[in-house]
């Protein structure tokens, strides 16, 4: 049965594996290398969660996320022009996928029992991890660790799903705040220049 969870799961693996065949992509990549890259993109941060929480990864009792990369792989290839030379391409679909992945890692979280604080930290490494392996796998410096508000966008995403959680709100109306809370942070971030203090050299 597919429920809203499932749902932002496969719209989210989408928009990451999108974000990390773009980059492939302006690394001239070619199509296997592409994949790969979007594949660790759309399943790295929940393949760790999944093996935090001690259970077999999601992606290995069904083939419909490989599926969903394959067709985010065709579908910059058949719209190439259009998707690559989009300057905000990378920065929309990383921003979606962010936001709907941090969702569905604290849902998973929770019906496994563990407590809120847990489920926020899952939610932040299921959103920001696959981001992390890619930018190695692209020999770039993970975006999480420079420049903007990435990860605490996740956070911040988690203390929203918290706060309607604790105050009984409907699970879609939950899920729908927290994403939304992550990619108002993102864009917010970036548009006015927002990110936390750099650490200065210490000689």
């Amino acid at each position: 049965m597919i429920n809203s969870v499932t749902i932002l799961d496969y719209i989210g693996t989408f928009a990451f594996a999108i974000s990390g065949i773009r980059l492939a992509a302006l690394k001239k990549f070619d199509w296997f290398g592409a994949y790969v890259v979007g594949l660790v993109t759309a399943i790295g941060g929940g393949t760790m969660r999944d093996v935090l929480l001690n259970t077999t990864p999601f992606w290995m009792h069904q083939p419909s996320y490989l599926i969903c990369t394959a067709l985010a792989l065709f579908s910059v290839i058949l719209l190439g022009n259009h998707i690559i030379r989009f300057k905000h391409t990378f920065f929309i679909f990383d921003t979606i996928g962010l936001g709907l992945f941090v969702v569905v890692g604290i849902n998973k979280t929770l019906e496994f029992g563990f407590p809120v604080w847990v489920a926020i930290f899952m939610g932040t490494l299921t959103g920001s991890a696959g981001g992390v392996i890619r930018d190695i796998l692209i020999n770039e410096v993970p975006l999480i660790f420079h420049k903007e508000i990435y990860a605490m966008a996740c956070v911040l995403g988690g203390l929203i799903y918290w706060g309607c959680y604790y105050f009984g709100l409907e699970p879609a109306i939950t899920q729908i705040l927290s994403a939304s809370g992550v990619i108002l942070a993102r864009f917010l971030a970036v548009k006015y220049k927002i990110a936390l203090p750099q650490l200065r050299n210490i000689n």
